[in-house]
Parts: structure tokens; sequence; C-alpha cells
């Protein structure tokens, strides 16, 4: 991006009032006519517009000018800036040139089908599509469904590697604890926790004899209701107190 002067006509004017420059000097750094500058001069053009010194917003130097007032034929250049300001990013959809845009139905797919865990609105910002659109690619209901074929949306240029991981990390951060939280919330059978109780309570006992026996009297194979196996935590938790 070229780099242009700020206020033209407002420097121009410091100029002719503080300088010994020609006028085709002034017009050329101002990208003004040396008509215009003439005017200025003489009080004709912008009468009402108040000087602005280019040395004081760094846009030119002391010794640019004298350069130029030694010679007549030098033209001015304009300083480099000390800080760069970057461009403000444009908010809106992404513009996806012409011929790539049949292309997106098949970045979609490879999207659905690669990364599950992407959320419409996230596969909506890598390709510049419409949230009807993924779905008909999901569903397999678009109107060329027979002809898609998966294409990595890097590889067609529809969006950058960058961006494309930037998104699959944002959407596996909620997955691990999604995943606890829904093995935290489900609930045990009666047999699944009478199981667990029998498992705890044979440990506890020091296991099995070698004929199959526990230590109670009964197998491995017998059930026990769950009365019998309180009852029997109850009596081994008095042992362990005396």
């Amino acid at each position: 991006m070229s780099q242009s002067l700020l206020m033209p006509k407002a420097t121009a004017v410091w100029l002719v009032d503080n300088t010994a420059l020609s006028f085709d000097q002034i017009a050329a750094f101002c990208t003004l006519h040396p008509l215009e500058v003439q005017g200025i001069a003489d009080g004709d053009v912008a009468s009402g517009i108040m000087g602005v010194n280019p040395i004081q917003n760094g846009q030119l130097t002391r010794e640019e000018i004298e350069k130029a007032e030694a010679d007549p034929a030098y033209r001015m250049k304009l300083s480099e800036p000390k800080v760069r300001v970057a461009a403000v990013k444009r908010k809106g959809p992404r513009y996806t040139p012409i011929s790539r845009r049949n292309e997106r139905p098949n970045a979609i797919k490879w999207l659905v089908r690669n990364h599950p865990e992407l959320k419409d609105a996230q596969i909506m910002r890598l390709v510049g599509t419409t949230k009807s659109t993924i779905e008909s690619v999901r569903e397999n209901t678009h109107w060329n469904a027979a002809n898609l074929t998966a294409m990595d949306p890097v590889t067609l240029g529809l969006c950058s590697q960058i961006d494309l991981d930037l998104e699959v990390k944002r959407a596996s951060k909620d997955a691990p604890a999604q995943a606890e939280l829904n093995e935290g919330t489900t609930l045990l059978t009666a047999e699944e926790a009478l199981a667990r109780a029998n498992a705890r309570l044979s440990e506890q006992q020091g296991g099995f004899d070698a004929d199959g026996t526990g230590h109670a009297g009964q197998t491995s194979d017998e059930e026990l209701d769950a009365d019998s196996v309180f009852a029997k935590l109850k009596s081994i938790k008095s042992d362990n107190d005396e």
C-alpha cells in the first residue's frame, strides 16, 4: 500500500508561507496543479485553510526542504513513517472467487467427514457458504450430491491451513468436558450396583479359596441379595474397629 500525504492543501499552504520552494515543487509534493499552488500564494485558493507543518507530522524533513530549495529541479519525497498501522479487516462474509465457488460443496463434504466436531458457523467462516448448503451436503440432499467429491478446502484455496487449524482447535476444546459430563450423569442399574458391591466385598474378604468357595462359605457364582451384602459389610467394619 503506497503512502499518501495527509491534508495536501493544508500542507501546501504551510510550504508556501514558510519555504522558498517553487510552485512546481510544492505542486509535485502535494499532488496539486501548479496553478492551484499559485492561487494559494495569491490568496485566491484555500484562503480559510490553516497550514499544517509536514515536519511535525513526520512526513517531511528539514534537510529535504533545504535540498529542494537549493535545487529547483529536485522533487521532495515523503519520509518513511515511524509507525505502521495495520489495515483494518473488513467485516463480512468471506469473498470467494467465482472460479472456486463451485468447489465449496466439495470442501463442505470434506469438513463434515473429517472434522465432524466443527459447527455450522465455523464451516461458514472457513468456506464462505450458507447453513442450508451445509445441511444439504450433510444429509446428502444437495442437488449435485451424486457428483460431489470430498476435497480439502486448503488445497482448493478456500481457506488457509492456519484458519482451519484454529477452528478445529476451538471445536475440540468442549469435547472432553462434554464427555466427562455425560459419563458423570449416567446412573447405574440395580444389578450393576449389586455387582460392584459384591466385587468390593470379595476384595475386602481376601478373595476366594482354592476350591472356589469364599470365606463366607458361598461360591463365586452364587448371587447375594442386598440385605446380606450390607450385613457382611457392617460385620467387616466392626471387626476392623475392634
